[in-house]
């Protein structure tokens, strides 16, 4: 039997829908860690993180005001592998101290169940003080038309993004539990149903 209190890393691919199973284990009232949000955080105007940027990718990436061009930024690490793991590299620490700071505090609250919505949840080795893995996965074709209507992108630029990231095997063979959502929404919140009965039973104990 796992510990009552668990951590469960919640990834996937973009435009897979990672957002709307977070939004939907919010409404049911399980608190979610987005790492996205914490990402955005650390490298706020001034802060030592978005200094290191600047130092590895230049005064480019800056706005005017002296925040960061996410834009620009995302640009140059999607389409450049050495230039991701050095994004990488630089960020990773400062999204988990401020990730597992909030993690403890809400577990020592009593919070039994704790999702953690991060896109580079394996990248950054955070997976690995997880207790329970949870992907979500959709085919391209699906992906590539939510993440163009979301960011306003081209094919071109929306076809470049995916292929930077894993394909559908890997995070099958590394999570526990995977939600393929290539239907609507009731389909998509029935797995995440079923995934929360399991997770529900292995902090009361009936669970593996």
């Amino acid at each position: 039997m796992i510990s009552k209190r668990i951590l469960v890393g919640l990834t996937g691919q973009t435009g897979a829908g990672k957002t709307s199973v977070s939004d939907y284990l919010r409404k049911k009232g399980y608190p979610v860690i987005n790492a996205d949000a914490v990402a955005r955080e650390v490298v706020a105007k001034g802060s030592q993180c978005l200094l290191d940027l600047v130092l590895a990718f230049g005064v480019d990436i800056l706005q005017v005001d002296g925040t960061l061009n996410r834009r620009k930024l995302g640009d140059m690490v999607f389409t450049d592998h050495s230039k991701r793991k050095t994004l990488n590299r630089i960020t990773f620490p400062y999204i988990q101290e401020e990730i597992f700071a909030r993690v403890e505090e809400l577990q020592q609250q009593g919070t039994s169940i704790l999702f953690l919505d991060a896109p580079t949840l394996f990248e950054s080795g955070t997976h690995k003080r997880c207790d329970r893995i949870v992907s979500v996965i959709a085919p391209p074709e699906i992906r590539l038309e939510r993440i163009r209507c979301r960011d306003h992108i081209t094919a071109e630029q929306g076809t470049a993004r995916m292929g930077a990231q894993h394909p559908d095997g890997f995070y099958t063979s590394r999570s526990h539990h995977v939600i393929v959502n290539d239907g609507g929404l009731p389909e998509l919140f029935a797995q995440v149903d079923q995934v929360l009965t399991e997770l529900n039973q292995l902090v009361s104990g009936e669970g593996a």
